[in-house]
């Protein structure tokens, strides 16, 4: 009698679905591998012939669910310093659940990293509500404490804010680290670190290579833009001169020097017009280039009886901005 014998395996996957798919984004592959509490199922088959005809055998079916695992990235999304003013400041993170399983995480800001030059003071972290990679106030939600993240499905990536206040006195051109830490909620420790009946479906939680545990540093540069302001005077009197009496006229120049790092924002520069002297209409005039004297889309207006008034806008930190208007004395 001939026996044929062929063995057969049959293994079958369940992914669950990605969480809070509005704000999360998914990669597509799992990092984690199959997802936890999937069922992996094997039942063998033999099929010989005896007595001259053929049977069919199958064994016993193995069933192994999968226990969950622990694993968790975090980087920042800032492609270097954030420059910074006095104030507010937002440095952006990314957090990726490189576990099989859905889960949550504790964070922490800390902003009192060895080697800065100032340290900041965290006000809050925020998740990206609208996914536009940009934070926006009254749209993005601010995390209670515990700070903690919404549960993330396997490889969901979530973006993340830290709102940090940058000190008033805080130097031009010095550095700030911020450290974040991500902790998975159901625990962290070395690889290979079990929480009995802590996983999906009741399965045991195992702690991957990251340890459950990630953490990334954003850092800032402080930009504190200064302005001086130089004003000077050239005379013409009605000789040729440089006197000042009756009918000559003084041109005015009003330099806005601004220095440091970064912008010296909505800048605005505004003379009145000396007692004694009569502003002559038409000579306001912002680097060189006419501005009119009524309000209007340019950035000037200029009267006897309001002085001078230039919008200089958003300057940079190295520029030398030029006012200049004619006065004639009485």
């Amino acid at each position: 009698m001939k026996t044929q014998l062929r063995l057969y395996g049959s293994f079958t996957t369940i992914f669950g679905p990605a969480l809070l798919g509005g704000l999360i984004a998914s990669a597509p592959a799992q990092a984690g591998g199959v997802t936890a509490g999937t069922l992996i199922e094997n039942t063998a088959n033999a099929s010989f012939d005896e007595a001259g005809g053929p049977r069919n055998i199958t064994s016993n079916t193995v069933t192994v669910r999968v226990d969950e695992l622990l694993d968790v990235t975090l980087a920042s999304l800032n492609t270097g310093p954030v420059t910074a003013r006095p104030g507010t400041a937002v440095l952006t993170f990314e957090i990726t659940n490189q576990g099989n399983g859905p889960e949550a995480f504790r964070l922490l800001a800390n902003p009192a990293v060895a080697g800065n030059d100032f340290d900041t003071t965290v006000q809050s972290v925020a998740i990206d509500s609208n996914g536009n990679g940009t934070y926006d106030e009254g749209v993005d939600a601010i995390l209670a404490q515990p700070q903690t993240t919404p549960v993330l499905a396997p490889d969901a990536r979530l973006t993340l804010f830290v709102l940090v206040t940058v000190p008033q006195n805080v130097a031009d051109g010095k550095t700030s680290n911020v450290a974040l830490s991500a902790e998975a909620v159901t625990g962290s420790g070395t690889a290979g670190t079990v929480f009995d009946d802590a996983g999906v479906d009741g399965g045991d939680a195992i702690v991957g290579m990251t340890g459950a545990l990630a953490n990334a540093r954003g850092t800032l540069l402080s930009a504190v833009a200064s302005v001086q302001l130089v004003k000077s005077v050239v005379l013409r009197d009605p000789f040729g001169g440089t006197g000042a009496v009756p009918g000559s006229v003084a041109t005015f120049t009003i330099e806005a020097r601004v220095s440091g790092t970064g912008n010296a924002k909505n800048l605005n520069v505004t003379d009145v017009i000396p007692a004694g002297t009569t502003y002559a209409p038409g000579t306001l005039k912002l680097d060189g280039s006419p501005l009119s004297d009524t309000a209007d889309t340019d950035a000037g207006t200029a009267s006897n009886a309001s002085g001078i008034a230039v919008k200089l806008g958003d300057v940079s930190a190295g520029s030398t901005k030029s006012v200049t208007f004619n006065v004639t004395i009485d």
